[in-house]
């Protein structure tokens, strides 16, 4: 909801910058004159073009700004997960806005075709440096408007590239954003650069240019880098294949913790790139290396090609590249609210942070109450997870109770299954989606539930 909302207010603000400065004839002219002269015909497809042209600007100046992982935009919306779906989303809606620019401007012609030329206002006036690339202002705009249909079908037809190829090839947006920057510098009217338009533009311009140029020198998240190595790997399940490893990470002096059920985004292979997973220990629960480094864990289903074959190319001693931590899954609400914990597969990672964090001896339990939770499994007999699941709630305080669903014995959960107590819920689910929308369809009904969850599509 908070992605939506802040989508909604920066598509307002720069509708109404752009009506503060727009001419005083908007939509005052009949579509035909009693002449035969489409006056009307081409102020609408004036406004349409620039309205279109600032919108879509506009929002791949905020989609580079989220793509830098700022800690503003992480607690503003709620999580980096959040900040990851309002970047998609923004991406879509500034191709949306491109595709009606360009309609825009390709409606010249059937305007001629119906009822000619008279009508048809002249150019407007431009920045008097740059009146003489307007020629290659144009040219370079279609182009880059082609190309950035381009990558956002590639992005959101996803499986069509590995997950390394797409990385690359998004590498090319901010090239892409600044090539779009020149086009609206050097054909944006005039009068646009008016207060408080010509303020809002050049600022929202000045600032993707900056992420942009940020983004391809490779800094983005570099404040929260950290080089570590891997302490230990091991396979947790009877065979390798299928079966989730567990990775102890030994981290350097500058990592400064972290808090049960965060992320981070990791980095074992330059060539493929980080990926995010989420931390399966609570902060100090594995205590230090011999070397006095602090360790955390990971663990990390096979669910791809990368991943599939991650147990053979790790080793104790490895260099991992570890970013973060992110993210504000920690499993807490109101006091007015039974706390629902829902997890399924690897969605059971950050839950095991979790547990260890309200195991006997352990400090900071705040804002901590009963959880009930329930862990779907494919089968109960054979997940290595479980035991380790079961000893941490049979020992967690606040207490928590544990409920598993085990689909080889026919047992599945349904939104039904969680309110074991009359009054409203708090849930916390992670696993897979098909799950998780369930939960948001019900929560949206006439149960009083609140439901947190974190989704990662990175593309």
């Amino acid at each position: 909801m908070r992605s939506k909302i802040a989508l909604g207010i920066w598509l307002l603000g720069i509708t109404l910058a752009w009506m503060a400065v727009v001419p005083a004839d908007l939509g005052g002219s009949p579509l035909v004159d009693a002449q035969g002269a489409a006056v009307g015909w081409w102020q609408l497809r004036r406004h349409a073009l620039y309205l279109s042209g600032l919108w879509s600007i506009g929002l791949m100046a905020l989609a580079l700004l989220l793509a830098l992982r700022l800690p503003l935009f992480d607690r503003v919306l709620g999580g980096m997960d959040q900040v990851y779906r309002l970047h998609k989303w923004t991406g879509i809606a500034a191709a949306l806005s491109a595709i009606v620019h360009w309609g825009a401007k390709e409606s010249s012609g059937w305007i001629k075709t119906l009822w000619g030329r008279a009508g048809k206002p002249g150019h407007d006036a431009v920045l008097p440096w740059l009146t003489d690339t307007r020629g290659f202002a144009k040219d370079l705009g279609e182009w880059a408007f082609y190309l950035l249909l381009a990558m956002v079908a590639l992005t959101l037809l996803s499986r069509l590239l590995p997950y390394k190829h797409w990385r690359l090839l998004h590498r090319a947006m901010p090239v892409l954003f600044l090539a779009l920057v020149f086009h609206a510098v050097a054909l944006m009217p005039l009068t646009f650069w008016a207060l408080p338009l010509g303020l809002l533009m050049g600022s929202l311009l000045a600032l993707g240019s900056l992420a942009a140029l940020w983004s391809l020198a490779g800094w983005v998240g570099r404040s929260r880098s950290h080089v570590a190595r891997i302490q230990s790997v091991a396979v947790l399940g009877d065979t390798p294949t299928g079966a989730p490893i567990e990775v102890i990470c030994a981290m350097p002096k500058s990592w400064r913790g972290h808090r049960a059920g965060q992320f981070v985004f990791v980095r074992f292979d330059a060539a493929e790139g980080a990926h995010p997973f989420t931390i399966a220990s609570a902060p100090h629960a594995l205590g230090n290396s011999p070397e006095g480094e602090p360790l955390l864990r990971l663990v990390i289903k096979p669910l791809g090609d990368y991943t599939r074959t991650l147990h053979q190319r790790l080793h104790a001693g490895q260099r991992v590249d570890i970013e973060g931590p992110y993210g504000r899954f920690h499993g807490k609400g109101s006091r007015r609210r039974q706390q629902v914990w829902v997890a399924a597969g690897v969605g059971v990672t950050p839950f095991l942070a979790l547990l260890e964090a309200r195991q006997p001896g352990v400090a900071a339990k705040s804002g901590a109450t009963a959880v009930h939770m329930h862990y779907c499994t494919r089968d109960a007999r054979r997940d290595p997870l479980l035991p380790r699941l079961q000893k941490l709630c049979a020992q967690a305080q606040p207490p928590v109770q544990l409920t598993v669903y085990s689909e080889a014995e026919g047992q599945r959960l349904t939104p039904q299954d969680l309110q074991t107590v009359p009054g409203p819920l708090d849930i916390w689910f992670c696993g897979p989606p098909g799950l998780g929308d369930a939960l948001h369809q019900h929560a949206r009904g006439p149960k009083p539930w609140r439901l947190h969850r974190e989704s990662f599509a990175m593309r």
